[in-house]
């Protein structure tokens, strides 16, 4: 039985959600946490994985510059540790916005690999 080990980046993750066949179901769990936290956002199934991570990467950007508190509390519900939100780097907007930089919000994705 092979351990699992989980992907390094956010490109890693739509390639192993793809081969795994579970594409589908981390969109699901997107389009749940994001309207949990009161962030409507609702992608179609024929979303493609790089529509994905360019929509997310718009949708935290927009987040970080707006609704601040919004984040915070998104980020609460897909338990990034609060440890990994104090050493963000808020220098940079944009490549803070970038999903790889929230570990929290990848090993979240990463729940449906498991």
């Amino acid at each position: 039985m092979s351990s699992f080990l989980a992907p390094i980046t956010t490109d890693d993750l739509l390639s192993e959600a793809e081969k795994e066949n579970l594409y589908s179901k981390l969109i699901e769990q997107i389009n749940k946490d994001f309207n949990f936290a009161n962030e409507a956002i609702d992608f179609p199934q024929s979303t493609t994985p790089y529509e994905l991570k360019v929509q997310l990467h718009e949708k935290i950007y927009r987040l970080i510059q707006y609704k601040y508190a919004e984040l915070l509390n998104l980020l609460y519900i897909i338990d990034v540790p609060e440890d990994n939100v104090k050493q963000l780097d808020g220098s940079d907007t944009v490549e803070l916005s970038e999903p790889d930089r929230f570990p929290g919000f990848k090993t979240r994705m990463d729940e449906g690999l498991v």
